[in-house]
């Protein structure tokens, strides 16, 4: 009786160790390298149009003498 107890013991002792090694083998493979930064996303500002009030990426807007605007109508539709 008491081998079947020493046994188990080993076994539950080697069943903790093993599951120990795998995670963390998991945690090793999900952690980026340590001298690596993920990319950063660049801001991108966003104006709204002085006619509609839409808002929009100053890279896809119209300028004006008056402000910015959504399309080429709404820049007329100002004076601009």
């Amino acid at each position: 009786m008491k081998y079947l107890l020493i046994f188990t013991i080993v076994l539950v002792g080697l069943w903790l160790w093993r599951n120990n090694r795998r995670a963390e083998r998991h945690d090793a493979a999900v952690k980026p390298p340590a001298g690596r930064r993920p990319p950063q996303i660049a801001a991108t500002e966003i104006v709204a149009c002085d006619v509609c009030h839409v808002h929009l990426p100053r890279s896809e807007a119209l300028t004006g003498p008056g402000g910015v605007y959504c399309s080429e109508s709404h820049r007329r539709q100002a004076g601009g």
